[in-house]
């Protein structure tokens, strides 16, 4: 496995949208390591997710852990929101 760099704010490259995943792409050994390799930097960085498009990958996914122990590692490929409520909050 391997860190991966992670783009930030204000980078306009975060900005770029994404493409979905075909379901073939998913049983490719690649796309596993890069879900290994989301993991592993996102554990290091430390945070509780981390999407495909902070490190300059133009898949749409993203991979997250919010359990107490991060022993509970998800991966969601092309979610799509259907409601929201609330308000952004920048800082």
């Amino acid at each position: 496995m391997a860190l991966l760099p992670i783009l930030e704010c204000p980078d306009p490259r975060l900005r770029t949208k994404a493409a979905a995943v075909a379901p073939a792409e998913l049983a490719e050994p690649a796309f596993q390591r890069l879900f290994d390799d989301m993991f592993e930097t996102m554990y290091d960085a430390p945070g509780i997710g981390l999407a495909a498009s902070q490190f300059v990958s133009r898949h749409h996914f993203i991979v997250i852990d919010v359990s107490e122990g991060k022993n509970q590692p998800l991966v969601f490929v092309n979610p799509d929101i259907q409601a929201r409520d609330g308000q952004q909050v920048y800082q």
